[in-house]
């Protein structure tokens, strides 16, 4: 079973450290010690505990779709030439980053500081672990 450092724990979720600090204090979050005596967290149980404290913005599109993976976020940039776009997101901690036509960038409205979501349907979804966390 993984265990994260209260730091680790505390840059997933986008949190200070005192606060993972808090709510092991509160019994929101089980904290062990690990062989060196330092504090740690569960992973499955922080990954819980991410998805229940998960806000996310309501998607305003409004359509039914069969994609699942749906980002709503602030347009940050965008850089056009005649033919072509890249369109830029930014997702809450995440950046999002679309290739499209010019015209799909006029037709859509888009420009910096508008409120766009990123709806993606892959096949391949590439998934990566840190160095060396790997199992034997």
């Amino acid at each position: 079973m993984p265990h994260l450092r209260i730091s680790e724990a505390a840059r997933f979720l986008a949190v200070s450290d005192d606060t993972v600090r808090r709510w092991i204090d509160s019994g929101a979050l089980a904290g062990t010690r690990d062989d060196a005596g330092r504090t740690v967290v569960d992973g499955l149980e922080l990954a819980r505990l991410a998805k229940s404290n998960a806000v996310l913005p309501a998607d305003p599109t409004d359509v039914g779709r069969s994609a699942r993976n749906r980002f709503v976020g602030l347009v940050t940039n965008i850089v056009m030439d005649t033919v072509m776009a890249q369109v830029e997101l930014q997702c809450g901690p995440h950046r999002v980053v679309s290739l499209m036509s010019s015209e799909a960038v006029r037709e859509l409205g888009l420009e910096r500081g508008s409120v766009a979501t990123a709806v993606v349907k892959a096949t391949t979804v590439i998934i990566e672990t840190p160095s060396g966390k790997a199992a034997p």
